[in-house]
């Protein structure tokens, strides 16, 4: 059975203690918007499981979201549809009820991934399109050297790709999702060449996994990556990747078609 807090939030985070901010940080970024659309191809109607504040939604035609967060469905612009309050691991839809369904940045928080996903594949016609990390590449970010607490819950938490296309069924594909240099999406990976940008507090409260470790883990990476930026060691390092117009990390597409 799916625990959920006083907030409604499902799955192994709080976003009523923890999400005020998520949507100053999280905005969705114009180039993933169109991998996704694009694994979404023709679709009309789109079920969007844990939608949160609504990013990417503008990647789909009609969209039906399906947020349990109290606090992240507030969040939402007006412009958006009203999002439902549900959990992924019962969606109170009809078999087939959508052309297609996505779930972005949201599997991994779920009580039960492979639930949710069999709900996905009940209620949808067409693709499931899943956005998620590969966790087997996780701890390939340089953030491993400064917060290997931080990485080493993401690279728990996100489940093996194997797992999510087996859960789907149908035909999987997965494909690497580049992130842009200046990404407006603030996931951890989008600050590959801007390390200064995860010294700022909010930024980071904005990534899940922040909220798993911590005070002294904190104060050892905003310190050690201070001192490294300072004396230019993160730079002799690191510096090729602010060159980089994008980086390829462990953000993936998964899809999956019956």
């Amino acid at each position: 059975m799916t625990t959920r807090t006083t907030d409604g939030s499902a799955g192994d985070v709080d976003y009523g203690a923890f999400g005020s901010d998520y949507s100053s940080f999280r905005r969705p970024d114009e180039r993933i918007a169109r991998f996704i659309a694009e694994a979404l191809g023709e679709s009309r109607t789109v079920l969007n499981v844990g939608a949160g504040a609504g990013s990417y939604e503008s990647a789909a035609r009609t969209v039906t979201a399906v947020e349990p967060s109290e606090s992240m469905r507030a969040q939402r612009p007006a412009p958006l549809p009203r999002a439902i309050d549900a959990v992924a691991e019962d969606l109170p839809f009809a078999d087939g009820e959508f052309d297609a369904a996505m779930t972005l940045f949201s599997v991994h928080q779920w009580s039960d991934v492979r639930a949710g996903l069999r709900e996905m594949r009940r209620v949808t016609r067409g693709p499931v399109v899943v956005l998620t990390c590969d966790p087997t590449l996780v701890r390939e970010f340089w953030l491993y050297r400064y917060a290997p607490e931080v990485l080493d819950t993401e690279a728990r938490r996100y489940p093996p790709l194997a797992e999510l296309t087996a859960a789907l069924g149908g035909t999987g594909t997965v494909r690497t999702v580049p992130i842009p240099s200046d990404c407006t999406d603030g996931f951890n990976e989008a600050y590959y060449g801007r390390p200064e940008m995860l010294l700022d507090p909010a930024a980071r409260q904005a990534c899940s996994a922040w909220s798993f470790v911590d005070d002294a883990a904190r104060e050892h990476f905003d310190r050690a990556l201070r001192e490294d930026l300072d004396s230019g060691a993160w730079d002799e390092e690191f510096g090729h990747l602010r060159g980089r117009p994008t980086y390829d990390g462990s953000l993936v597409i998964v899809r999956a078609t019956p």
